[in-house]
């Protein structure tokens, strides 16, 4: 079979992860915590280093700042043995980052910055993007709008190269508006529950997931937290529950559920089998700090996958 090759382009961030917080100190006050961690992240970033470790050749397209958080993330996807060629430096503005407090339960609130991410247009994305492709990923398409987004999609689409979409935003139904020239071109959405309900006024997700196919995508593969995952089609219904694990850190796992996902999609699973391999994904990460945690291949995931017990 031949090799699963990415390009993931959109939202690039660097996460530093702080576990074990249960109360910020006051005033000046000082904590001592169990561990500081930094991390790719995004919804291209950070599918882009999931997809490498399932065994995916990956570039990653997107903006980071002249600064030495640019530099110290392009470093880890470097490690990661991701091409990183596609990564545009713009010198007025900072990489996007964030500071995650983690809390015992896994739960992470965040402080972000937009950063160069805000500045990130089609005019970055490199014509060699598309060569020798079989997916594309596009992370973030609100950051490109539209139009921008939907001709990116649609010039994979005419090269034969297998699309998917994952937005960062919340559920607001002005961001599904804002980029619905894209939906026609993507083959694979990959939200939410809460990006479901919020995009299309639906609390009944698999009458939301069917408002999305009527605007023209082919399939959307929503997460549900701690509830497992489902697929709809114009001729399939798929659930899956999640896998038990001791959660760490939460961050990340949709990146890696999409990643899972897309992988076995790739190596031909059924729905049902790819979304078993998304969660798989996502529970690992789940179990560490960020989507690098660990030693993890598709393998690795293939066998917790099938002998890890799910959630009642």
């Amino acid at each position: 079979m031949s090799v699963m090759t990415v390009a993931t382009v959109g939202i690039h961030v660097l996460d530093t992860h702080v576990v074990g917080i249960e109360e910020i100190p006051r005033g000046s006050d000082g904590a001592l915590v169990p561990s500081i961690t930094v991390s790719p992240a995004g919804t291209a970033a950070g599918t882009a280093v999931v997809l490498g470790r399932l065994g995916a050749k990956v570039r990653t397209v997107g903006a980071i700042g002249a600064d030495a958080i640019g530099m110290n993330l392009r470093a880890l996807l470097d490690a990661e043995r991701i091409d990183t060629g596609g990564l545009v430096v713009k010198p007025d503005v900072q990489t996007s980052a964030s500071v995650i407090p983690v809390r015992p339960n896994g739960d992470r609130p965040a402080w972000h910055c937009v950063g160069a991410n805000a500045t990130f247009t089609a005019a970055d994305i490199p014509a060699a993007t598309w060569d020798g492709l079989t997916h594309l990923h596009l992370g973030g398409p609100e950051f490109l709008g539209g139009p921008a987004a939907g001709d990116l999609l649609a010039r994979a689409r005419a090269r034969g190269i297998v699309t998917s979409m994952d937005f960062l935003a919340a559920g607001d139904p002005g961001t599904l508006e804002w980029v619905s020239e894209a939906l026609p071109h993507t083959d694979y959405l990959l939200p939410n529950d809460e990006q479901v309900r919020g995009f299309t006024g639906c609390e009944d997700l698999v009458g939301g997931a069917r408002e999305l196919l009527a605007k023209g995508v082919g399939c959307v593969a929503l997460t549900r937290g701690g509830a497992g995952a489902v697929a709809i089609t114009a001729d399939e219904v798929c659930t899956v529950p999640a896998y038990a694990v001791d959660v760490v850190d939460t961050t990340g796992c949709g990146d890696s559920f999409s990643a899972g996902f897309l992988t076995g999609r790739f190596l031909g699973e059924d729905l049902v089998g790819s979304l078993r391999l998304g969660c798989a994904v996502a529970a690992h990460v789940a179990g560490g700090v960020g989507t690098t945690a660990g030693n993890y291949d598709l393998a690795r995931v293939r066998h917790f996958a099938a002998s890890a017990p799910t959630v009642a």
